[in-house]
């Protein structure tokens, strides 16, 4: 088998702030009713302790991202998202569930450097208010990025991780790089 790569294919860009391809990244969707004892079980069981509406749970190993009320992201190492999904499916037969492995459909990108430029790099393309107290670390806002649709949040101060489709990731990539140029931060943070 090949090595997985990404629809950016490992590249960075450092102005502002460091704009990069996170590489490969397992994602695993989860959408049923995320009030379900049965699906928390279920999520629980398979390591993905499920967060608060808007929240996400996060870990050096990976995370969940509440999407909505009946959507959970689990995110993961990219060679476990099969089994993943599969445990999760087979845990969740019988209920009013879908569980899907759609890692190759989304790529991941990672904003590092001082936290208000990572905010303010955001703040230029998406109408989310970015602002600390609004959207603190461990929070996750699924809003527009330009003209795609992205989900994103801080696992901590200084870093942003954003999702958005693989077919769009070189639209999103240059977005950022732009938003992130030497010299164009205009101190709304």
């Amino acid at each position: 088998m090949s090595d997985a790569v990404t629809a950016l294919r490992g590249r960075s860009f450092t102005g502002m702030v460091t704009v990069e391809d996170a590489g490969p990244v397992g994602m695993v969707t989860v959408r049923a009713d995320l009030a379900d004892e049965t699906v928390r079980a279920a999520l629980a069981a398979a390591g993905s302790d499920l967060p608060e509406a808007g929240g996400l749970t996060w870990s050096d190993d990976g995370g969940t991202l509440w999407m909505s009320p009946d959507e959970a992201l689990i995110l993961c190492a990219a060679d476990e998202a099969a089994q993943k999904a599969s445990a999760l499916a087979r845990a969740l037969d019988g209920s009013h569930a879908l569980v899907a492995d759609v890692s190759q459909a989304r790529i991941v990108i990672r904003l590092t450097g001082r936290d208000a430029l990572v905010r303010e790099v955001l703040a230029k393309l998406s109408p989310a208010d970015l602002r600390a107290s609004a959207f603190p670390v461990g929070r996750v806002r699924r809003t527009r990025l330009g003209q795609v649709a992205a989900a994103f949040w801080f696992p901590a101060e200084g870093e942003a991780m954003l999702i958005c489709f693989r077919s769009v990731a070189d639209y999103a990539f240059a977005l950022l790089s732009n938003a992130a140029a030497p010299g164009s931060d205009v101190g709304h943070f």
